[in-house]
């Protein structure tokens, strides 16, 4: 079992940065890769972004692109997401998720964290 924690979402001004951290309770963390979604209220799951296992390739949303970086350190068995730029429509609450082999479908997802809230002020 991988168990996701998710933190360093909160408030910030529209413009603003944020970089959010998802901590892997396994070594195995590098087997994975790892997605970012976020969700509004009366919302679908979104799709932000995603990194392989070797960290070599990464998609992202187009509502995201050319604002949002996803990277990892498996020597920490973390992954991050910076997000500059930010707008009031980024406000969400964003999990990170783990499979073997990248996806932009929540449902192909096998392991989710808690989610962190972060809202994006006008």
């Amino acid at each position: 079992q991988v168990q996701l924690v998710e933190s360093g979402g909160g408030l910030v001004q529209a413009g603003g940065s944020l970089r959010l951290s998802c901590a892997a309770s396994r070594r195995i963390f590098s087997s994975y890769a790892m997605g970012w979604f976020r969700q509004a209220p009366g919302k679908e799951r979104e799709f932000v972004a995603v990194i392989n296992r070797s960290g070599g390739t990464t998609y992202y949303g187009d509502s995201v692109k050319g604002r949002f970086t996803i990277s990892r350190d498996d020597a920490k068995n973390t992954v991050y997401l910076q997000m500059n730029s930010m707008k009031p429509e980024d406000t969400a609450v964003y999990y990170c998720a783990a499979r073997y082999g990248t996806s932009t479908r929540s449902v192909e997802y096998d392991y989710w964290g808690q989610g962190t809230q972060v809202t994006v002020s006008s």
